[in-house]
């Protein structure tokens, strides 16, 4: 079979427009990195669309009809996006899931120490990283402090060219050769992983045991009026200081932190903005919790999704609990996550026959899985034909892979938790160089092409 190559395929119109995309998907990056930045970024987008908060309608049992637009969010982590079809949902919805949290290092509840004249943040890392690559790279802090009497100190600190960035310290070659002897994932343990974030003492007459602790303690109350106890109630993650940036001589890739699974997030939100005449209910949900196995509340495996689908069926005069098993069952899905693309500097990790390229266009694994398909989503081949069917005749272009060689490894998604309604579910998505690192890669035009093959799906 062919393997079609998007930039040999582009028209110049074609490439304006990946180019615009590409420019709104890095500003999207850039304001994005956790979670709780990624769910404010999407409701201001979809708000000035038109989409108006579920939550308020509910409150005035307000009916909904076709064309109108709603969004629900849960604890500032999890977002889902609606857009009323013409079918009756109890026909099914046309859904796409994706997951807006990525790999990084969480502050831990009491983090703050001094050790030799250096004050460091104790860190506990998030989902699967290899630890090395982030040690002696500059770092930045997002996320939220909320203080005892319920106010909450939203924090950033690094991604401005003007702030200070933390970092965590390794040993220089020049005396590292017992370091040297170990395997790279003994390199660093999980508890080595520590944040250095000063080393200047406070300035005082009486003694003081932690005089750097006590500098740092001084500025944070200055800056976020915030106490030592107050880590207890925080939610501070550590993450790649610095914008995305395009990448290579020719400009054709785009490397960033948390593109997985941002470069699906924020191209199933765009196609759901854009997509014309969509006969069934469309639905983008946007999950937390996905790189430590899709569990708590804000993660595809809570009952948040399920609720807000129940309720607007409700507002839509849908209410009964088997109106709303079979919107499930009859409903299509596409699980937006990103695919291991092929690296010919590692080329024994693949079975190049079937392996994502950069440049190929928008990815499908139809199963996912590891070994012999333990604990996949298998998707069904009636679902593949007709979803080739709708991009062919979009001129999209896509591609077929698996993860790479069975024996080595494998990877999970949430396909898995939306299949057991018995609906329709493939994992589609764009491959990524790079994937877990600080700095992940994909191609514009694979980014491009997700977007245009989850419009695609949307209005077919």
């Amino acid at each position: 079979m062919e393997r079609k190559n998007c930039w040999k395929e582009y028209s110049e119109k074609r490439l304006e427009k990946l180019e615009d995309y590409a420019k709104e998907y890095m500003h999207f990056l850039n304001h994005a990195k956790t979670e709780r930045e990624c769910c404010d970024t999407v409701v201001n987008m979809v708000e000035k669309e038109g989409f108006e908060d579920l939550a308020k309608l509910i409150k005035e049992q307000k009916k909904l009809k076709e064309g109108d637009k709603v969004y629900a969010t849960w604890m500032n982590k999890a977002v889902i996006l609606m857009q009323i079809g013409k079918k009756p949902m109890e026909q099914g919805m046309n859904m796409i899931v994706s997951h807006i949290d990525s790999p990084r290092l969480d502050v831990k509840p009491d983090p703050l120490y001094e050790k030799e004249g250096v004050a460091y943040l104790d860190t506990h890392y998030y989902g699967g990283i290899k630890k090395y690559q982030w040690v002696t790279i500059p770092l930045a802090i997002h996320g939220v402090v909320i203080k005892k009497d319920g106010t909450t100190i939203e924090v950033c600190l690094g991604e401005d060219k003007d702030e200070p960035v933390v970092f965590i310290s390794d040993l220089l070659p020049h005396i590292s050769q017992e370091q040297m002897e170990k395997t790279a994932d003994k390199l660093f343990s999980g508890e080595a992983l520590d944040i250095v974030i000063g080393n200047r003492p406070v300035k005082k007459e009486e003694e003081d045991k932690e005089p750097v602790k006590t500098k740092v303690l001084e500025l944070l109350q200055e800056y976020y009026d915030m106490e030592e106890e107050d880590f207890l109630s925080a939610e501070l993650e550590i993450v790649p200081a610095g914008k995305a940036r395009e990448a290579g001589l020719d400009r054709s890739m785009i490397m960033a932190y948390g593109q997985d699974d941002k470069v699906c997030a924020y191209a199933a939100v765009h196609a759901l903005l854009h997509a014309k005449d969509m006969i069934k209910t469309s639905v983008v949900m946007l999950a937390d919790k996905e790189e430590i196995g899709s569990y708590g509340a804000t993660g595809m495996t809570s009952r948040f999704f399920e609720n807000m689908i129940a309720e607007v069926m409700h507002l839509c005069g849908e209410e009964s609990e088997l109106a709303f098993r079979r919107a499930m069952s009859s409903s299509n899905l596409l699980s937006a996550d990103v695919s291991s693309v092929y690296d010919p500097m590692f080329e024994e990790a693949f079975e190049k026959k079937n392996a994502a390229f950069l440049g190929g266009g928008l990815v499908f694994n139809k199963v996912t899985g590891s070994r012999g398909k333990s604990g996949a989503n298998d998707a069904n081949a009636e679902y593949l034909a007709a979803l080739r069917a709708i991009l062919d005749e979009e001129e999209v272009i896509y591609q077929f892979a698996e993860y790479g060689r069975i024996d080595l490894g494998g990877s999970g998604t949430v396909s898995h938790i939306l299949a057991e309604y018995a609906m329709n579910v493939v994992d589609c998505g764009t491959a990524v160089m790079n994937m877990h690192a600080p700095y992940e890669v994909t191609s514009k035009a694979d980014a491009y092409e997700t977007m245009r093959g989850y419009k695609a799906f949307f209005e077919h």
